[in-house]
């Protein structure tokens, strides 16, 4: 593995985040804050990102319970031996009506989570409200003196056929006013099929334009794209597939609502040995050409420039978080 002070300077290089920063998020395990048993076994989970959820999989009914578990766990869990990469918290949309109930609650707990996770973010004007609640609740000092980062998912046709203005939108309010950097978005496909009238199958073939629009804005903007639940459960084989074509297609992980599916999706979202090897050896090439104050140059037959490196440090920075 190359020396992490290599990819520090490379990555400057490339104009891309600090590589001892990267989050990775092959697996999105949800985990609902209604269920204490389910809270109590976070720290053993091994999804990469392991998310307290306040959203979808907690029922109306359940709401407060949940906010107040919520609350409980992130003062309880002890996040410097847990087994997963982030501990995430889902909150409910701002359509919902129910944002600002959860942000009162859970910034009750003094501990923040690694990451705020934001559903059915649907224009540039549902992050303003967002940006208002955290900031009314948690105050300009807890947001801006933190690591936490944003997550928020895409899950409309309007916010498919808006989401470079989202995103842009999204990373100013960083740069600008000190919020969360946003550092992943995440393909609702059960609501954005609902919405457009569409049936879901287990092939996905009815979301495969979304899917790939919404790679494609992901990537322009240099953010993890996180690809669509699998739906059957028992079919391990059909999420196999689902998850190879997602890597090949540029996702750089996939949502879970199973335990049983989480070996399965890292596995086919960790890079096979070659294309480590490749990776590797294209960053040593990149930098000596770079040094020779050249610019685009062929490597292993091919011509390689910024965007390429730029897929060759993703791919190093993963192997180095899940192998520490």
């Amino acid at each position: 593995m190359l020396p992490k002070t290599f990819i520090r300077h490379i990555s400057q290089f490339a104009g891309v985040r600090d590589a001892a920063k990267y989050v990775p998020r092959r697996a999105l395990l949800y985990v609902p804050a209604s269920n204490q048993k389910m809270l109590d076994k976070i720290p053993m989970m091994q999804a990469d990102s392991v998310v307290i959820e306040l959203e979808d999989g907690v029922a109306l009914t359940a709401k407060a319970e949940a906010r107040a578990q919520a609350t409980v766990a992130l003062d309880k869990i002890p996040y410097h031996s847990l087994a997963c990469q982030e501990l995430g918290l889902r909150v409910n949309s701002v359509s919902s009506g129910l944002l600002e109930d959860d942000i009162k609650a859970v910034s009750k707990a003094e501990k923040l989570p690694h990451a705020f996770m934001v559903p059915k973010v649907d224009s540039p004007e549902d992050l303003v409200t967002i940006y208002n609640i955290f900031r009314e609740h948690y105050g300009d000092e807890r947001i801006t003196n933190t690591n936490t980062r944003l997550v928020i998912w895409i899950e409309s046709a309007r916010a498919l056929l808006d989401m470079p203005r989202i995103l842009s939108s999204t990373l100013n309010l960083h740069k600008q006013a000190g919020f969360f950097k946003l550092d992943a978005v995440v393909f609702g496909s059960d609501d954005f099929c609902a919405d457009i009238g569409a049936t879901r199958s287990s092939h996905g073939t009815e979301t495969l334009f979304a899917r790939q629009k919404f790679v494609t804005c992901c990537k322009a903007f240099q953010l993890q794209a996180i690809d669509s639940v699998y739906i059957d459960i028992k079919d391990l084989d059909g999420l196999r597939r689902q998850s190879a074509e997602g890597r090949q297609w540029g996702f750089t992980g996939k949502q879970v609502i199973h335990p049983s599916q989480v070996s399965v999706v890292q596995e086919q979202f960790l890079p096979p040995k070659e294309r480590i090897e490749w990776a590797q050896e294209l960053v040593h090439a990149y930098s000596e050409h770079e040094s020779l104050g050249k610019g685009a140059f062929q490597f292993r037959g091919q011509m390689i420039d910024r965007p390429l490196l730029l897929q060759a440090l993703n791919i190093i920075q993963l192997v180095e978080r899940v192998q520490n």
